[in-house]
């Protein structure tokens, strides 16, 4: 990046009271047809925060302009001092096109850490529900959960193969529901809606956590405080918006 640009995530980061860094790509490698890891090196630690924390980073929009787009931290190597990244490229968007055609030894501005929603570390379990671009974050969380705890994931996906899975303690109670989106458009809440209805949610205290398309994400929430879920008990990040472009600070549109 050029030094303008970078002196403007050294202004953004002042403003926002977080860290900038110029990042260099570790790794790069394709996951599964939907998703690209994207591994980053240099000051890993301050910059991804802690598990549900995002980052901005800084990529081209086209051949005149560049824009910032967030991105979940899937995990943190303290000592490579790396920090890995999973991201959606099943569309055409500069953070897509980024990540599909980053080099090892490229170097990228990130700011972070980013984002307000870190685990509940006072629930007995934690429902995870989004769709594919959410994978990442949710098994950082995931791993964070001390035991004997639970966690439960309801993930949608654009194609089978973008069900990955991860290792966890086995003293950790683990459920998946994947759901296969069949072709729906992306901001269609049926196929969430449908594994959330088929699912009995645990007694005692839990937190939901949506990750996902803006509308699905609404509708979600509505759909769990009908069966008794408190507002204070769910945290939503809206990724993306159908319809809408995400802004230059790599969100999309919060207006009604």
């Amino acid at each position: 990046m050029s030094a303008p640009q970078h002196q403007s995530s050294i202004d953004l980061a002042t403003r926002l009271k977080v860290n900038a860094r110029s990042c260099t790509v570790a790794a790069r490698r394709q996951l599964s047809p939907s998703l690209m890891e994207v591994v980053l090196r240099g000051d890993a630690t301050s910059l991804a925060g802690v598990p549900g924390n995002d980052v901005m980073v800084l990529v081209n929009a086209n051949d005149e302009s560049s824009t910032r787009r967030r991105y979940s931290v899937r995990a943190v190597d303290d000592s490579a001092d790396t920090f890995t990244l999973w991201i959606a490229i099943a569309h055409d968007g500069p953070g897509a096109r980024w990540a599909k055609s980053a080099s090892e030894g490229d170097t990228v501005d990130v700011v972070g850490p980013r984002g307000k929603i870190p685990l509940d570390e006072s629930a007995d379990w934690h429902l995870f529900i989004g769709d594919v671009a959410s994978l990442g974050t949710f098994y950082r969380m995931a791993h964070a959960i001390d035991a004997p705890g639970r966690a439960i994931f309801i993930v949608e996906l654009d194609d089978p193969s973008d069900a990955l899975t991860a290792t966890f303690d086995e003293s950790l109670g683990v459920t998946a529901i994947f759901v296969d989106r069949n072709a729906r458009a992306h901001d269609d809440s049926t196929g969430l809606m449908g594994g959330l209805a088929a699912f009995t949610l645990p007694p005692d205290e839990g937190h939901t956590y949506l990750f996902g398309e803006f509308h699905v994400m609404r509708e979600l929430k509505v759909a769990l405080m009908d069966r008794g879920i408190r507002s204070e008990q769910i945290s939503l990040k809206a990724f993306y918006r159908i319809g809408q472009a995400n802004g230059a600070n790599g969100e999309p549109s919060k207006d009604i």
